[in-house]
């Protein structure tokens, strides 16, 4: 007499760890954004491994065009560093961010959560409306939690975006004063404590800095 109970019970086991791969594969390379494991988990079918099943993708495309990586909770397929190169026609050319910008992107990043005031004090100059939008609109940055003193001042932070754009998984990838340096991005003049990266001859006093345009 066959067993009635197996076909049913076959259809609460997951499939095996070769198809799930499978399946993240056509999930992530469907997706141009990051996808989190949880929404992973949530369109794999029930009893899936997907922590294993990313293990197993990541390391079968490494040395490969395409990188599995994490990007702050999500994952998704990035062209090899080494070979970035080769995008460089299908990318839009963009103007470079303004001083203001960079410094107020750069003071968020290293110190998050930030508030404007605070942003200001690092600075030496008022931070404009603009410099703020722009980079909200960038989505390079976004607003976290408010500060629980008098007024709750609002907070920035930057976002999955930013980390994207830059290929880090989280802030601590962010590089420190000495890989800025190597990389030409800072002279040799020892940078103030509150400031990663910026010297104090290159922050203008001039509350007029941040009313030019916000790209140069």
């Amino acid at each position: 007499m066959s067993d009635k109970s197996a076909p049913i019970q076959s259809l609460f086991e997951a499939p095996p760890m070769a198809e799930q791969e499978r399946m993240l594969e056509a999930i992530l390379f469907a997706t141009a954004e990051p996808i989190s494991k949880q929404q992973l988990e949530g369109r794999l079918p029930h009893g899936c491994d997907v922590s294993e099943a990313l293990t197993h993708v990541k390391k079968r495309y490494e040395g490969r065009g395409v990188h599995l990586i994490r990007v702050g909770d999500g994952y998704a397929f990035r062209t090899a560093a080494d070979l970035g190169y080769l995008m460089q026609k299908e990318s839009t050319e963009t103007r470079k961010l303004s001083r203001a910008a960079i410094e107020t992107l750069a003071i968020v990043a290293y110190h998050q959560p930030v508030t404007r005031s605070e942003i200001e004090e690092i600075r030496g100059v008022s931070v404009s409306s603009g410099t703020i939008d722009m980079l909200l609109e960038l989505e390079w940055i976004k607003l976290g939690r408010r500060r629980m003193t008098p007024g709750r001042p609002v907070t920035f932070v930057v976002t999955q975006v930013f980390l994207d754009h830059f290929g880090m998984e989280n802030t601590k990838d962010l590089p420190g004063i000495k890989e800025l340096r190597d990389a030409g991005l800072l002279d040799n003049r020892p940078p103030p404590g509150a400031i990663p990266g910026v010297a104090s001859d290159d922050v203008d006093t001039n509350e007029d800095d941040d009313q030019d345009d916000m790209f140069e």
